[in-house]
């Protein structure tokens, strides 16, 4: 038998992840974002750039979790990183740049709080967000392409990322 959310048996886990989305700015692509942070457990969600209309579009992709992750916009994300730093996370951006390791190669400790920075639609994570991070990722990718969509990319980091501290518990 299918089980659906009322039914299945995941257990509710909330993980020390804040993610940063530095100027993602499509409806659908937004609306992903928060079933993302909701089905990783992350603790907040920071929206930087020019405050986005949340619309129908947004809506329908969310599927309500908008209401159930924490979250804030805020136009520059230089303060909120600098916030991030003064309480110990370590701020990794998932972008793909000639000193990037792959994802899987992140070594995550127990007490591991993340500040996760992805980058908009066509221009990734900004050269000034990168300079303030302590990690730079990204996906191995085998096929022609060299990039995915900033919320696929993103499931899959999370997903890493979570079994990576859930295993150190």
């Amino acid at each position: 038998m299918q089980l659906n959310h009322y039914t299945s048996k995941f257990t509710k886990q909330q993980f020390p992840i804040v993610l940063i989305s530095d100027n993602v700015s499509h409806a659908a692509n937004l609306g992903s974002l928060f079933r993302t942070a909701d089905a990783f457990g992350i603790e907040h969600l920071i929206l930087g750039g020019p405050v986005v209309e949340l619309g129908r579009k947004f809506t329908r992709t969310s599927r309500a979790t908008e209401q159930s992750v924490s979250f804030e916009q805020v136009e520059t994300l230089s303060d909120k990183i600098q916030e991030l730093k003064a309480q110990n996370y370590t701020l990794i951006a998932l972008e793909i740049t000639d000193k990037s390791i792959p994802d899987f190669g992140t070594k995550l400790s127990k007490n591991s709080k993340i500040a996760f920075v992805i980058g908009d639609e066509n221009h990734g994570v900004s050269a000034s967000i990168l300079g303030e991070c302590d990690a730079v990722v990204h996906i191995e990718m085998y096929g022609q392409n060299s990039s995915m969509n900033v919320v696929q990319a993103t499931s899959i980091a999370l997903y890493e990322f979570t079994r990576k501290l859930s295993k150190n518990s």
